[in-house]
């Protein structure tokens, strides 16, 4: 009998599959002529001049999987803090 590894971390926000998913379709939609977060980017770097509150929103969903899967990135890395 075959046993699988069973992912006992139950919490969405911790699993790499979906975050990895999430940026490539919500954080990157839609991908043509640019991906619309790099369009968005580029708009706030530019000083953000007419951006209304829809605009920030936009760029709010579509950076929220980035900000996942750089919190999960930190969290794999971070130094391991040992007590003394």
């Amino acid at each position: 009998m075959v046993r699988k590894k069973i992912n006992k971390n139950k919490n969405p926000i911790n699993n790499w599959t979906l975050v990895l998913m999430m940026c490539a379709w919500l954080g990157l939609a839609p991908y043509f002529p640019e991906p619309h977060i790099w369009g968005k980017l580029k708009w706030i770097a530019g000083g953000a001049h007419d951006m209304k509150l829809i605009d920030w929103g936009d760029f709010i969903m579509h950076g929220f999987p980035w900000l996942l899967l750089g919190r999960l990135v930190f969290l794999k890395f971070k130094p391991k803090v040992v007590k003394v």
